[in-house]
């Protein structure tokens, strides 16, 4: 039987950028933006904060582009200061790579196993889903979705009883299937 375990995001990352009014590096999200129109053209931001002077900045969603090329829904979605826009936008990575930002996903994701009742099986086959482009260690994943340390799933690797198509050393943000056999 095929568990499912889900890496799900429970709030918005913390956005990596350098502060220029106190050197800061890191910076909060907090789902707000800011559309400005110059006649038919049109600048989008998204808006985060400094975790240390509250300094706001700004992160470019769209430049200087006409207003007929704009989908309304998403030109409502920005009015609104829609939560999950913003979060789409954040790992969009156009516009990670036009900001000059990274992510930060301490503290912001949980792992949902569906329960314990799989741990007790002789053969474990769990797919891990990811809700968002979460970057995770799964050896971490693994750990917390058994209750064990992280040193004993890497020698449960080691031993070749905890098996996977994908590596398993490094940090993964797509979907994956590992088998363990006890």
């Amino acid at each position: 039987m095929l568990n499912v375990w889900v890496v799900m995001p429970t709030c918005l990352p913390t956005v990596l950028r350098r502060c220029p009014a106190c050197a800061s590096n890191r910076f909060r999200a907090n789902g707000k933006f800011r559309v400005n129109a110059h006649h038919k053209l049109l600048d989008a931001w998204l808006l985060v904060l400094c975790t240390a002077c509250g300094d706001t900045a700004k992160l470019t969603v769209l430049e200087r582009v006409n207003v007929r090329s704009v989908r309304p829904d998403l030109l409502d979605l920005m009015h609104n200061n829609d939560p999950g826009l913003a979060a789409e936008l954040l790992q969009d990575p156009v516009v990670q790579r036009r900001n000059r930002i990274a992510l930060d996903w301490d503290n912001a994701w949980r792992l949902d196993t569906g329960g314990s009742d799989h741990l007790d099986r002789e053969v474990i086959d769990v797919s891990v889903r990811f809700a968002a482009r979460i970057p995770v260690r799964p050896v971490r994943l693994i750990s917390q979705g058994f209750g064990v340390s992280r040193a004993e799933v890497e020698r449960l690797i080691t031993e070749g009883t905890l098996v996977s198509a994908v590596r398993l050393s490094g940090r993964l943000s797509g979907d994956f299937t590992f088998t363990l056999k006890r």
